[in-house]
């Protein structure tokens, strides 16, 4: 189940991006990707679906307790521990890095005016603040899973009294840095709420606790939402001047719980269709590059765009009834590159993930 909902996180958030960004061209010629959320009435709901961000960590901090308890039993070393899995984070995104470094030094070289790929397509950069919060997450799992050890859902209680405190004193009071400490607690909630989701098997639990889960989550949203003020939508949205996830707030904690209990409630249908082969290999196959098919999602669709400019069309800047009837060319061209990527860059991240002499 974990592993499918890791797969599942990774392809939600490349169709995403492919299908339900208005990509297109500012005045100074940059491209920006705004969503449509504010043009479908009621499509702020789907982001309390398809907002899939705190699933990942979510997976993680299911993941890493599961790996930090393998080797406290084995005898290993917590430095140990978080050099294997930052490796399998570090190899490939230094690849996608270096390759993208070296196409910028080249066009800077070439003759005539040079902008920046991130002045000019900043989208391009969406997936390193992931990778850096999850990495840190993982630098501090030998601590963060002895606290969980210790306390339990205590440590959950505990890091939701501090985003709550963050929110007042960011929304309330107006102080800028607690608005940072809380989106530090948030993404550290989250991951904690993954170490619970293990320790308690929360997908095995009575189909009341499971939807007890959901429920506390679900309510803690409606509350935040349409009592406290927080945006409705869980995505930076056009025509909205705040968002829940820059910074990250108490909204995205109670989505993190909400989607836990989801999780709990498909967990016995999705373990059944689990069991088909042809369905777990799928979730093998995308797991196995599933970094790599993050990093490289965004420049997949930056080809898409620069060929469909270079023919001659022009990038539509709202979603008219056009727009939506092109959504089947920015799902099918971006993921005909991103499986030429994938399968030039794919092996590097495969490597990464055998273990090395020192690790055994």
């Amino acid at each position: 189940m974990v592993d499918a909902a890791r797969a599942f996180s990774i392809v939600v958030v490349t169709v995403w991006h492919w299908t339900l960004s208005v990509i297109h061209r500012t005045a100074d010629g940059s491209l920006a990707m705004p969503n449509p959320i504010d043009a479908v009435p009621g499509g702020w709901l789907a982001t309390w679906v398809l907002q899939i961000m705190p699933v990942f960590f979510l997976v993680g901090g299911y993941a890493n307790l599961a790996g930090w308890q393998r080797v406290q039993a084995s005898g290993g070393s917590g430095a140990a521990f978080v050099g294997v899995r930052l490796r399998r984070l570090l190899v490939p995104t230094l690849l996608w890095a270096a390759v993208w470094l070296a196409a910028e030094l080249v066009a800077a070289l070439l003759p005539g005016p040079h902008r920046w790929v991130w002045e000019w397509f900043p989208g391009f950069l969406v997936p390193l603040w992931f990778l850096g919060v999850y990495g840190l997450l993982i630098a501090a799992v030998p601590v963060t899973a002895r606290v969980h050890a210790r306390f339990g859902v205590g440590a959950l209680v505990g890091l939701a009294g501090l985003i709550a405190v963050g929110d007042v004193l960011h929304r309330a009071a107006d102080v800028a840095w607690a608005a940072w400490v809380t989106t530090a607690a948030v993404w550290l909630f989250c991951h904690q709420l993954g170490y619970v989701w293990r320790t308690h098997r929360v997908g095995a639990r009575p189909p009341g606790q499971r939807l007890g889960v959901a429920a506390v989550g679900l309510l803690a949203l409606v509350a935040l939402t349409m009592i406290a003020g927080y945006p409705r939508p869980m995505v930076a949205t056009v025509g909205e001047p705040d968002s829940n996830m820059f910074p990250t707030n108490a909204a995205i904690a109670a989505l993190a719980v909400f989607q836990l209990g989801l999780l709990g409630l498909i967990a016995p249908a999705a373990s059944r269709l689990l069991r088909r082969a042809a369905v777990w290999k799928l979730v093998v196959a995308v797991n196995l590059v599933a970094i790599t098919v993050f990093l490289w999602h965004m420049t997949a669709l930056l080809v898409v765009v620069l060929a469909y400019e270079g023919l001659g069309h022009t990038l539509l800047s709202h979603p008219t009834g056009e727009w939506w009837g092109q959504r089947w060319l920015w799902l099918l061209a971006p993921a005909i590159v991103l499986a030429a990527l994938v399968a030039a860059f794919g092996r590097v991240e495969i490597a990464a993930r055998r273990p090395h002499r020192q690790d055994r």
